[in-house]
């Protein structure tokens, strides 16, 4: 009965997902899959900075599409502007005079730790750069996920397994969530896409002492997001090990209380989202098999990253990429009790012109123009329109 729920629920656009959106994407360039950071490549997304629009563009997405949730991916070396992990002090071995707790703009002053504390101290000046992107999101009243975009690791190092300790893990969160403790809009994407992961009950191990910090530096009723092995692959979330390891993350009294998995999809042969091909919409083999977990074990997931390569298919490909895209996200939309958001990858600092996934609207701040993918995919799903309106007019146009 409940797969023939499903199934029926696709065709269904009266319920969406609570949350949807589009990573704002730039903090986190130069950090590659084994966690190691090239700070030299980072891109910050805000013009104040000499970067892209990302203020201008969540404004857009906030008003003219009614998105509200937006991923701001940052590497962990960013934060601390170092790219080693020395004892509590950072690239050469000198204190930085940088390395201190920068008070934040609205939450009033945290208490300055004492060195000894702490392992790796964020860096002030850094700090200041990426919450002038998450303050750019407040402003619209969006929610914003804080994404910390290191595979895992640190220099291809695995947290917990040979790497940064778990203490070291959960300092940074601790230090991270004392900062927006107080901003109710706030969700903790603890780690982007880990990998390789020999032992994955250590990993919720380490998964947990996350949590923990998170709670105990005073955010406790804000979503945090839980990330499994293979990429956080929606597809082997629960073949993996990950969905079962991860069930018995709690909080402080032990409930699972906004404690919501993290998934990711993208609809080419290997789920890297680096192929043009659109090999499937992934509602039988991913979608629909994970919302029965989901669904049997009264948890919830967010899929903070999917997407298709559109760029460079001639209009026929296009449209067939689009509808394997819009009908996955209709399912999302479609199981609401599951799947609390999806958040396409991505815009910020990638070009609207050349980037294979590109989500980044064309123009200007007050002119701007949607991708196909966003305006069929992300938001016409959710205003009943989807891909019907752009084979509409693609006939028109022709």
């Amino acid at each position: 009965m409940l797969l023939l729920i499903l199934i029926s629920s696709i065709s269904s656009v009266a319920a969406v997902s609570p949350l949807a959106g589009v990573n704002i994407a730039g903090f986190d360039f130069g950090t590659d899959i084994t966690g190691t950071a090239n700070l030299i490549n980072v891109n910050p997304p805000l013009t104040t900075l000499g970067g892209s629009d990302g203020a201008g563009q969540m404004t857009h997405f906030f008003k003219k599409d009614g998105l509200n949730v937006f991923r701001l991916p940052v590497s962990w070396q960013f934060l601390i502007n170092s790219n080693v992990l020395l004892g509590g002090r950072a690239g050469n071995g000198t204190m930085s005079p940088n390395m201190i707790m920068p008070t934040p703009p609205k939450n009033g002053t945290a208490p300055r730790p004492s060195k000894e504390n702490f392992i790796n101290i964020l860096d002030a000046n850094n700090v200041v750069k990426y919450d002038q992107l998450v303050q750019a999101c407040l402003a619209t009243r969006a929610k914003y996920i804080i994404d910390i975009h290191n595979y895992a690791c640190f220099n291809d190092e695995i947290i917990g397994q040979g790497g940064p300790t778990n203490a070291q893990f959960a300092d940074l969160w601790a230090q991270i969530a004392t900062m927006y403790k107080a901003e109710p809009n706030i969700i903790f994407g603890l780690m982007n896409e880990p990998h390789n992961i020999l032992d994955m009950p250590i990993w919720a191990d380490t998964v947990q002492a996350a949590v923990t910090a998170i709670r105990q530096a005073g955010a406790i009723t804000q979503m945090i997001l839980l990330p499994g092995n293979n990429f956080t692959s929606a597809q082997t979330f629960v073949s993996n090990g990950s969905a079962g390891n991860l069930s018995r993350v709690h909080n402080l009294d032990g409930s699972n209380t906004s404690l919501i998995f993290d998934v990711h999809k993208y609809l080419d042969s290997d789920n890297s989202g680096t192929h043009t091909e659109c090999t499937s919409n992934h509602i039988a083999d991913t979608f629909m098999p994970l919302a029965m977990f989901l669904k049997a074990n009264n948890r919830m997931a967010f899929l903070t990253e999917t997407g298709v390569g559109i760029r460079f298919h001639f209009s026929s490909n296009l449209y067939k990429c689009l509808t394997k895209f819009c009908n996955t996200l209709t399912f999302i939309n479609a199981n609401p009790d599951t799947y609390l958001s999806y958040v396409g990858w991505a815009a910020g600092g990638f070009s609207p012109s050349t980037y294979n996934l590109t989500m980044t609207p064309i123009g200007s701040s007050g002119n701007f123009t949607d991708q196909p993918i966003v305006a069929q995919c992300l938001v016409g799903t959710r205003n009943g329109q989807g891909i019907a309106s752009f084979k509409k007019r693609s006939i028109r146009r022709g």
